[in-house]
């Protein structure tokens, strides 16, 4: 019998829900009464309704999140339109603020807010013994991690061939930076280490070897950390993936030691900067030391195998643009693999929202809630960054384009790429849906617009598009017989000098 469903909306089917698989594990005896749904952002609210009622559940829960609200919310309204007296129940930092609730509130029975573990199942025991709590909102109270059902069992076989597979060895943040739903938390609470050590052999043992842990701070507790590497090294395993988010400023001589063992492949480290700026870093409750930042993330790039992924935040209060270009030509210095340049976002419940008034913080009132002006950077600037960091990520995030970004300089990086961006958007008019072999053709057209010699712009792209390993081929590549000049259109101007490129920042 499936009387309780729990579903939600992955951003992609790769995705599996590591908060609903808590839930499950942790209904004790209704476990066998529920079942989990999962579903994607391209599948209809009908089709999606359809298939949840095709049971008969008495209660569905929903997990709401910043990219599947708004479908959630037609969900929800189309399953109360079908099933009115089926229960509804909202789960999820969406749905986490009684005094900061989305439009889909107004279809749920009852809104669960905080680590919901035992919370929803005290809530199902009651809705199936007729004794509906008179309260909608209800606030969990945080469990005790050593009494929760470790939920890692529930991953099918299909799941661990197919998709992305989520760990965490604690939950919470101990660090208050306003921007972000963790500062609400106060502390980090470990899971007992030996107990989760047993759940990551019995995943090893039935052959998953991509472990994506989703720690806030992976390296806070140096014991912890040492132990869980410990315990990958001893497997010996070089087909081994491993994601962790690091605290920037905090790299002892210890664990040092264990990042140099892993080989190439292994290690992905998410290494969240946000910003350099000192006082941006006050202002919003960041406690960061750049000093020591700049020293582990050059020493992680020299000297080990990890790849590197760090994040960047554009529309912080109190950074302009000058400021954050600054902090991104640093960040770049520093040699990471990928740079994740993120809109400020305006997430449910977290205290950036303070400062709305005295940095005039306007956001997109629609999901993700991003912003679009600040008293020190307008619509129009953040549109360029927009574009700035989807071009970012094609070019230089994708690694396609090793030689050709080379050209660039260096010292001006930021400059001379949003530059590059304008251009490619005014000649494009799209950020999304551009070929590969496209890209190849209006970045050769972007440069020597721009200034750059043309044989340079064209050998660079040449041998970026060999290393691609695309199939197909350039019209522009030698072996079309195009001549130098032929896809540049007349009277292309090559006169404009890199020096000039670099000093056009707004």
């Amino acid at each position: 019998m499936t009387d309780i469903i729990l579903a939600t909306i992955n951003a992609r089917y790769h995705h599996a829900s590591l908060g609903l698989r808590y839930l499950k594990a942790n209904l004790a005896e209704l476990e066998d009464r529920c079942e989990l749904m999962e579903f994607t952002l391209e599948v209809r609210a009908a089709d999606i309704a359809e298939q949840l009622l095709s049971v008969s559940p008495l209660i569905v829960g929903l997990g709401v999140y910043i990219w599947n609200v708004e479908e959630s919310h037609a969900l929800a309204a189309v399953i109360k339109k079908v099933s009115p007296l089926t229960k509804i129940v909202l789960g999820g930092p969406e749905v986490g603020f009684v005094n900061d609730l989305p439009d889909v509130a107004q279809y749920a029975d009852y809104i669960i807010a905080g680590q919901a573990d035992f919370a929803f199942r005290d809530l199902c025991r009651s809705l199936l013994d007729d004794d509906a709590p008179p309260e909608k909102f209800i606030q969990a109270v945080n469990p005790k991690l050593q009494e929760l059902r470790l939920p890692y069992d529930l991953y099918t076989d299909e799941d661990l061939r197919n998709r992305l597979i989520y760990v965490e060895a604690s939950r919470g943040c101990p660090f208050k930076c306003e921007f972000c739903i963790s500062s609400l938390d106060r502390t980090a609470w470990n899971f007992d280490l030996d107990r989760f050590l047993i759940a990551l052999d019995s995943l090893y043992d039935r052959g998953l070897r991509n472990f994506k842990f989703v720690d806030r701070t992976f390296n806070l507790k140096l014991s912890t950390t040492r132990r869980i590497l410990e315990y990958f090294l001893e497997k010996e395993d070089p087909s081994l993936f491993l994601h962790f988010e690091l605290i920037p400023d905090r790299l002892p001589d210890a664990l040092r030691e264990y990042l140099l063992r892993f080989r190439e492949g292994m290690l992905q480290f998410e290494i969240g900067v946000q910003t350099f700026n000192f006082d941006v870093q006050n202002l919003i409750s960041r406690q960061q030391d750049d000093q020591k930042t700049i020293e582990n993330m050059g020493w992680i790039t020299s000297n080990t195998q990890a790849h590197v992924h760090a994040d960047l935040i554009f529309g912080l209060p109190g950074e302009d643009l000058a400021s954050f270009g600054r902090g991104f030509n640093k960040l770049h210095s520093l040699g990471p693999h990928e740079i994740q340049l993120g809109i400020l976002k305006r997430l449910r419940g977290t205290p950036i929202i303070r400062h709305e008034k005295a940095y005039q913080l306007c956001f997109d009132p629609l999901p993700p809630y991003s912003i679009l002006s600040t008293s020190l950077v307008d619509f129009a600037t953040t549109q360029r960054i927009q574009r700035f960091a989807r071009y970012w990520d094609l070019i230089a995030n994708s690694g396609r384009f090793g030689s050709t970004l080379k050209l660039l300089p260096s010292e001006t990086l930021f400059e001379s790429f949003l530059i590059l961006s304008d251009w490619l958007y005014e000649h494009s008019g799209k950020t999304h849906r551009i070929s590969l072999t496209r890209l190849f053709e209006l970045l050769l057209l972007a440069l020597v617009a721009l200034g750059y010699r043309e044989k340079a712009v064209t050998d660079s792209l040449l041998k970026d598009f060999e290393n691609s390993g695309h199939k197909g081929r350039l019209s522009f590549s030698p072996k079309t017989g195009r001549q130098r000049s032929g896809l540049l259109p007349s009277g292309h101007n090559k006169r404009q000098t890199r020096h000039q490129i670099a000093n056009q920042t707004a």
